[in-house]
This record gives C-alpha cells, structure tokens and sequence, in this order.
C-alpha cells in the first residue's frame, strides 16, 4: 500500500489523468475525462485508489450506509457527487467542507431521515440537490444556507406540508420539486419562504391529494411560469380553484394531465383569462366532453394538447375563443371503441382558430369529411393525419381537402390512412405544400402525373410501403420539378422502372432517391437520367445481379453513370457476385457505399479507383476471402467507418496480410467488431480464430525463401528460353556475329606470307558420287578468289595418278574433306589420300584440315577409316552440312572462315 502514490503519481505523468484508474484492481470503477463512475458494484465504501483529480464521482448503486470522509477528502475537486440508491441515513455535515467545489448532490433513494441546517452550512456553491424518495424529516431551516441552489427535489418524502421553511431563503431557486407527498392542502404561508425567490419558474405538484387551496397560497411565487399539476385526481370545482389562485401569477405553462377529467365546462379555466397561459396540456384525462366556449377565457393560448382522451363531438364552439392557438394536438382524442360510435367533427368547428398553423390528429377517427370540415384553418401550414381511420381518404378526390383551399398548408402527412387511390388533381389547391406523406397505404395505380398537378412547390415525397402496387409512367412527377426527397420503397412493381424514357427525368433538383424493397430486376442504363444533383441512391432488398454480370446480354447496365454526385449508394441484399470494372467511374464525391449481404468476392483491381472520397465503406455477410491493396488501397484511404464483418477470410500471407497490416495501423478509421465479427475461416491453423491475430512476422520469414524461388524460377526459365534459341535459331546469331566479325577483321587470321608458298588454297577429298555436290557448292566460291584443287580438274599431264595427288596436296594450304559414308568406305580414299594428307600434315606441321560433314557420321567410323577424331580439330574448322536451304549462306560464312585460318599450330 506504501507504493500506491508513487504508482500513481508515476502514471499521471506518462499517460493521460483520465486514464489512470489507480494502482489497486480491487474495484472495476470507470474513469473516463475526470469521471469516475463505481455504480453497480455492491461497494459499502468509497474507494481510496482513485485518480486525485477526478470532478464527477457516480456511486449510485451499492451498499453504503454512510460518506466515509476519510476517502472522499482524497478527491476535493469532485463537482459531482452521485449516491443515489444506497441506505445512506444521514448526510454529513463536513461533507461540503471536504468538496468545497461541490455543485450538485443525487441522494435520491436513501434512508436520510431528520436533515439539519448544520448538514448543509458549508454547501455554498451547491446548484442542484436532489432528496426524492428518502425519509425526510425537516429541523428548523435546513436550505437557508443554499444561497445559490437552482434545483431542489424533495418529492415522495410523505412530507405532511409545503412548507420547507420558516424563513425567507433559497432565492436563486427555479425549480422545486414536492410531487408525491402526503399534503392535501396548500396554505396562504406555505410559500413563504419563498418570498425572495424571484427565479423561481417551476413547481410540480404532480401526485398529490390536493383539496384545498388557499386563497392567496400562490402570491410568494407569483413569478411562476410552470405548473405541473398532473395525477392530482382533483374535481372539476378544485381546478376551477387552482386556476382563481393562479390569475395573479405570470403563469405560462400548466400541466393537468391524467387528472380522470373527464368532462371540460365553460367555467373551468375561467379565472385563468388575466393570465399570460400560452401552454395547456389536457392528456390522458379520459376526456368525452368539452363543453362549449370552455376554452374562450385562454385568448393568448398558444398550444393546447388533447392527446390520448376520448371526445365524441367536436362543435363549432368547442375552440371559440382560441384566438392566438398555434398548435393543436388531438392525437388519440377522437377514438371509436367498441362500446361508442364514431367521432363526429362539425362543419366549421375548426373555423375560430384562424392563427392555428400546426393541426395533429394522428391516430384519431372520425365518421367523415366534409366539404368544410377544415374551412376557417387560414394559417394552417401543417397537417398530421397520420395513421387515421377516415373513410373519405381511401379514395382521395378533389373534394377530399377542398375545404383548405384557402390553407397555405406546406406539410400534409397522410401516412397508414388506408388510401387507395388518388384521383387526378387531388391536390390541385396545394400551391405551397412541401412535403407530401402517402407511406404504408394501399395505393395501387399508374401515375400518369395528373394525381400532383398544382404541386409545384413539392420538394419531399414520400410514398413507401404501398405494397409494391405502382406502375410509373415517363410523365409520373412531370408536375413536381422542385422534388428534393422521393421515397418509392416497397411500392413499385418489378417492371416499373423498365421504361424507355426514365421516370425521373424531369427531377433536375431530386436529391435523395429511395427504390429499396422492389425486387427490380429489369432497369435501362437511361435510369437516373437527368438526375444531375442527385446525391443519395437506395436500392437496397432488390435483384440486381445479372445487371452486372459480365455475361448479360448487351454487357453490364451501368446505370450509375449519369449521377455523379452521388454522395451515398446503398445496394445491400441484391445477390451481386461482381462489380463490372466501370460501373463505380466518375463517383469522385462519393463518402458512402453499402454493399452488406451480397456474394461478392473478386474485385478487379482499380473497381474502386475513383472512390477518393469515401468516409463509410459497408460489405459485411458477402464471400470475401483477400483483401488486396490493389483494391481496396484508395477506398481505405480516407475511410472513417468500416464493416467487412463475417466474411470467410483467408488468412494467409498473400491474402491477408496487407488487411492485418492496416487493421493494427489504422487510427482514424472505426471497425466495430473486429475482434469478434472478423474471422479467419482458411487455412485450418487460423479457423474460427480473430483476423486480427494473425501472425505477419511469418510472412517476414518466408520473404528470402520467396526471393529465391522467384531468382531461381526467373534464372530456369531464362536458361530454359537460351536453350530453345540457340537449339533453334543459334546458327542465325553465329552468322550474324561471323559477318559483324569478319566485316571488321576479315576472314583470314593467318599471315600474307602463310599464303605465297602454296598455288591452290584447298584440296578437294570427296567420294565419287559427290562430285555434283562439290561441282554446285565449292567451285562456286572461286568466283570470291578462292583457288580450289580438284582432282578431275588439275591432276598434272603426264604425271601418274599416285604422284599427282602428292603434288597437289604439298601445292595445297588446306585439305577438305567431304565425309560421306561413301568416303569411308572407299579404300583409295582411306589407304592412300588420308595417309599422304596427313603424313603432310605432319611433315610440315600444319593445321589445315577442314572437315565437311554431308552425313551424320560417328565419331568411331570416322577413326577407323581416316584416323581423325572430332576433338582432335579445332571447332571452326568441323562443318555440318545444313538441312534448311536458308542456312546455306551461314555454312559457306564458315567455311570461308575455316579456309581463313592460320595453319600454324598454336601452343
């Protein structure tokens, strides 16, 4: 314990205060930006191991039976203290010297029983002090020392009086609370000490006995503005009372509600006509009848409401008198039951409220609607008949709301009615309306337009949930130009859309376009046309898919194009496997895209390019197995809100791990559930565990096996392509290479005077059958000025044969031999010419040999009949006869190359 100021002290300074919650972990208290809330732990004392300077303490909840102040004087910035619903018996005296900031104190719940001046002397800057529901037993003047304290609450005290003091005292007081207490009488003086009190602007009285008033009870207070009077179950004759004693008051605001009023005369509010009333809250009193002119004393009444009672008959003189009535709410108060008829309304009953702007008769029904049902409403500019049961709105005519012509009403709220129809110019007469209702009824027709002629103002239409029973027309809001909102949800039938001139083309200024719910599987790219400031498409709950399937006949229908502002698009639940690469083109202003609940998988890559302003991207419930920065780099960019829940993740390195990489990053975007909702379902090691527990640094591991696999696949296949060219088109690079070589250096490398010694610059040894081989191919290359020595051409006259060929081979600088298996075998050839060729190879040194292979012959063949190996041969000097005739030039290139070279054998 001796180490606990240390740890803390320790803990302020490297983290934030709120954030240190104490070194001991004996509690599970919440601190959070200087509150600390210990509610709901079953502590019997305050704990000790809190942050100093904590200002708000919550210990509402528990078992204390005192304030130890020993653990309180440790946190004396505290401003609010909260024990409410403990057993606490008393309130300590020292408790405001300890918290000498203290504004507010919640002791509601309690067991404090006899409460004494002393227990509040030093609270001066108390505000608000609440003692509800305790046991509260007054000596002498506990309050008078609460000179600044805004907010008291002694309510279900079963406090015999009014009367909290003798004294004048508490005088910033504005609101005081004594509601469910045990008095049935409020005396001339019990409001006395009050007299200073000239803030003072609420008191509730709600849930008393209250039989009594005397006169003048009300004076000390005469600043009151708001009375709360409701559950007093008091007579038609005491109300009548209560409103008398209120005529010298600035009262503005009184509260009668559930008071089982159930009949309103003309004398009841009588002695309110010298007041300033503007608010009268009549509900839930199980009212049938007002009487006539019981209203007509309240001539500055603003708002009267008479919800949730049971009026029958509504007269021509049940509102006489509302002159400067603004807002009238009947919701509920026109009810049939099973035990009465239907309500009636009057012709002209609504005429005396000529200032009435505000008329609210939602859930009500009445037996019908007459031409003058609202006739006199001349400022009425919102009317809420929502949810209703009148017979005249099924079917809606001209003569429906005939009778708020002269109304210049802009919001008219006709939802669950139970329409049916709407006829042509219904709303003709509306001229300023703005905002049209029709959700949830049975509408089922073509909107050929004509049903909102005159509605040229109309900026919100709503009309969802009319059971998919709309057909739309080119010409529908042809009349409605100035449409901002347009809610179709569940009301259009599934070919609806599937027009040849958009429905929407003449809404240039629609901002919001709702057609969710409509099962859609049939639209043309011509959709949003002329829908340039459209920013908010719904079309969630539809059957889009083969829109977007590249296999859909005519290629995908990329609708999106023509609305390019589009801020948010919802597309949830419409069975999409893919995103055509276009269809998300151009939407640069777009911040939310919701596409939960579909089966989408593969992205192409730059699908999401444009989406750089993105704030909200939405694809929970799809098959998403990778997440890959090609894709989903620029939409996360900017991105504040993610939901990519419960797809079946592969978590592996290729799939996963750039998504790991920014979940553990990222500080600004906010990812509900990512510890329980995001989980791996492949490969086995990770199933059913978090995403955000994979392991990158295993990926890290195998990144030199990765380089190397790619280093030595690159270097196979590298070597694997050199094969295949040099097998296929290798004797293309050694022409070439022998042609740039040879135009640099020439053919020969051997010296000028290696060449004067000898008259012929070859000698020909070739097979009889391969004279016309030698004839067409060789002898040709004389023309080049070379000198060949062939045996039927230059033998010597005279001479024999045996000694011509010796001659001729010393009179020669290389010997060629054309091998051919026919060469071998001959044996002229292989006793006689070889051994004399070589025996003057020998003799005189000399490496001039070239070989002229017209035959595959082996190497062991070729031993036996000429006594040469191929590796006893340089390689240039080897020749292969070509198959391809396109080689040809290639293999005289290196014959001449091989008649080039020096015979001068090198060490």
């Amino acid at each position: 314990m001796c180490c606990q100021p240390l740890l803390f002290v320790l803990c302020y300074f490297m983290v934030a205060p709120h954030y240190c919650i104490g070194s001991l972990k004996n509690n599970s208290c919440v601190v959070e930006y200087g509150r600390a809330d210990c509610s709901h732990l079953s502590l019997r004392n305050i704990p000790s191991d809190l942050p100093w300077n904590i200002t708000s303490l919550d210990m509402s909840h528990n078992l204390m039976v005192g304030i130890e102040l020993s653990s309180l004087s440790l946190y004396p910035g505290i401003i609010h203290l909260n024990v409410s619903h403990n057993s606490i018996a008393k309130l300590n005296e020292y408790l405001c010297q300890k918290l000498p900031l203290l504004q507010t104190i919640d002791m509601n719940k309690n067991q404090v029983h006899l409460l004494k001046k002393e227990e509040l002397s030093y609270c001066n800057s108390l505000i608000s002090l609440n003692l509800a529901s305790n046991r509260l037993k007054l000596q002498g003047e506990p309050f008078s020392a609460l000179q600044k304290l805004k907010f008291l609450d002694v309510s279900n005290n079963n406090l015999k009086t009014a009367k909290l003091g003798s004294i004048s005292q508490l005088p910033s007081l504005v609101g005081l609370n004594l509601a469910f207490n045990d008095f049935t009488t409020l005396k001339r003086d019990d409001f006395a000490f009050l007299n200073e009190s000239s803030f003072l602007k609420v008191l509730n009285l709600s849930a008393l006995s209250l039989k009594t008033f005397e006169s003048g009870c009300f004076h000390p207070i005469s600043g009151l503005h708001t009375l709360i009077l409701d559950k007093c179950n008091m007579g038609t004759l005491v109300i009548s009372k209560v409103c008398s004693e209120l005529s010298e008051t600035a009262i503005e605001n009184l509260s009668l509600q559930k008071m089982k009023l159930v009949t309103l005369t003309n004398t009841t509010f009588r002695g309110l006509g010298k007041t300033n009333l503007t608010v009268l809250d009549l509900s839930s009193n199980g009212m049938g009848k007002i009487e006539d002119g019981s209203f007509r004393w309240l001539p500055r009444l603003q708002t009267l409401i008479l919800c949730n009672n049971n009026l029958k008959h509504v007269t021509k003189g049940t509102f006489l008198g509302l002159k400067s009535l603004k807002n009238l709410q009947l919701m509920k108060a026109l009810v049939k039951s099973h035990t009465s008829s239907t309500p009636i309304i009057d012709d002209f009953s609504f005429q005396p409220l000529s200032t009435l702007e505000s008329l609210m008769l939602q859930k009500t029904a009445v037996r019908e609607i007459t031409e003058n049902t609202f006739t006199g409403l001349t400022s009425l500019t919102e009317l809420d008949m929502s949810w209703s049961s009148y017979a005249a709105l099924k079917n809606i005519t001209k003569k429906t709301f005939v009778s708020l012509s002269n109304s210049p009403l802009r919001t008219l709220n006709l939802i669950g009615t139970a329409i049916t129809r709407i006829n042509s110019g219904s709303f003709s007469f509306f001229g300023n309306l703005t905002t049209l209702l029709l959700d949830h009824n049975f509408i089922k027709q073509n909107l050929t337009g004509q049903e909102f002629e005159g509605l040229g103002q109309l900026q919100e239409l709503y009309m969802a949930n009319n059971g998919q029973s709309l057909n739309l027309t080119a010409e529908s809001f042809v009349h409605t130009p100035n449409l901002t909102v347009l809610t179709l949800g569940k009301s259009l039938r599934a070919m609806a859309l599937n027009l040849d001139l958009s429905a929407f083309q003449n809404l240039s200024k629609l901002n919001i376009l709702d057609l969710s719910n409509n099962n859609i599987a049939n639209i043309k790219e011509n959709l949003l046309q002329g829908l340039v400031n459209l920013k908010v498409l719904r079309l969630q709950h539809n059957n889009l898919a083969r829109l977007w399937k590249s296999g859909n006949l005519g290629g995908p229908v990329l609708f999106l194009k023509e609305a390019q502002k589009l801020t948010t698009l919802q597309l949830d639940y419409n069975g999409l496997d893919e995103i055509p690469l276009m269809t998300l083109k151009g939407l640069t202003h777009l911040k939310e895209l919701s596409l939960s609940n579909n089966i989408l998988n593969n992205f192409k890559e730059t699908v999401f390019d444009d989406l750089t302003s993105l704030r909200v991207l939405r694809l929970a419930k799809n098959f998403i197995t990778t997440v890959r920065p090609e894709v989903f780099r620029t939409p996360f960019t900017n991105l504040s809100l993610l939901m990519m829940e419960k797809n079946p993740y592969d978590c592996t390195c290729e799939s996963i791990l750039w998504f790991v990489t920014w979940l553990n990053s990222t500080n600004v975007t906010s990812i509900p559930g990512v510890r329980h909702q995001y989980m791996c379902n492949t490969p086995l090691v990770y199933s059913n565990r978090p995403v955000i527990d994979f392991d990158p640094s295993s990926c890290k591991d195998a990144t030199p096996f990765e380089a190397l696999f790619i280093l030595s696949s690159t270097a196979v296949i590298i070597l694997t392509l050199t094969a295949l060219l040099v097998r296929f088109h290798g004797w293309r690079f050694q022409f070439y290479w022998n042609i740039m070589i040879n135009r640099t250096l020439g053919f020969s490398d051997a010296k000028d005077k290696e060449g004067r010694e000898f008259e012929f610059d070859a000698y020909i040894i070739h097979a009889a059958v391969e004279k016309r081989w030698v004839d067409r191919t060789l002898v040709p290359l004389e023309q080049k000025g070379y000198c060949f020595c062939l045996e039927h051409r230059d033998f010597i006259p005279g001479m024999s044969m045996i000694e011509s060929i010796v001659s001729n081979l010393r009179k020669s600088r290389k010997i060629i031999f054309v091998i051919t298996e026919s060469l071998l075998n001959d044996p002229w050839c292989r006793q006689f010419k070889a051994h004399h060729a070589f025996h003057q190879v020998i003799e005189h040194s000399r490496d001039s040999v070239v070989l002229v292979f017209l035959q595959e012959v082996h190497d062991y063949k070729l031993s036996r009949a000429l006594f040469l190996r191929r590796g006893m041969l340089r390689s240039c000097c080897l020749l292969d006869w070509p198959v391809y005739k396109e080689r040809i030039p290639a293999f005289q290139q290196k014959l001449l190359i091989a008649l080039g070279m020096t015979n001068q054998l090198k060490e």
